[in-house]
């Protein structure tokens, strides 16, 4: 793989991962399970969900808790092609988030996270998680919904 094409890869699954943060964000995550293959494992910083229903329920629950404002912010996006449709993904994911709508009060992130995705290339040429596990480096006493 060329400097050039790595480096469209790249850019390529960082919007898609800044997408689905998008999704789970703005829209509250109702197709977030799309984002995954059928099988897909989404560990949380708190459980590990296994398979596309399982997590789309997770993300059901979510909304189903009433408003809540959250922002994940990915910063230091990294890849390494395992083959030329398997990819690992990298990046820190600063967590804000909290019950209630806005304008909340302003403070710190509630988590600073490594987050780690393998994602592969599907027949059609789109890209999905096969998984993605979210690994805490910081984070304060404001529960996550994971």
């Amino acid at each position: 793989m060329t400097k050039t094409e790595l480096l469209l890869l790249r850019y390529e699954l960082e919007v898609l991962t800044i997408d689905f943060w998008h999704e789970v964000d703005i829209a509250g995550g109702g197709k977030a399970a799309s984002y995954y293959v059928e099988d897909a494992v989404f560990a949380s910083s708190v459980r590990e969900y296994r398979g596309r229903a399982a997590i789309e329920a997770f993300y059901e629950r979510r909304r189903d808790r009433g408003a809540r404002v959250s922002l994940h912010v990915v910063q230091n996006f990294r890849i390494e092609p395992d083959t030329d449709t398997r990819v690992r993904c990298q990046y820190i994911l600063n967590l804000y988030a909290a019950d209630g709508v806005p304008v909340l009060p302003s403070r710190p992130a509630i988590m600073l996270a490594l987050v780690e995705e393998l994602v592969v290339k599907q027949a059609d040429g789109s890209w999905r998680y096969e998984s993605r596990r979210v690994f805490p480096q910081f984070r304060d006493e404001t529960p996550t919904t994971g």
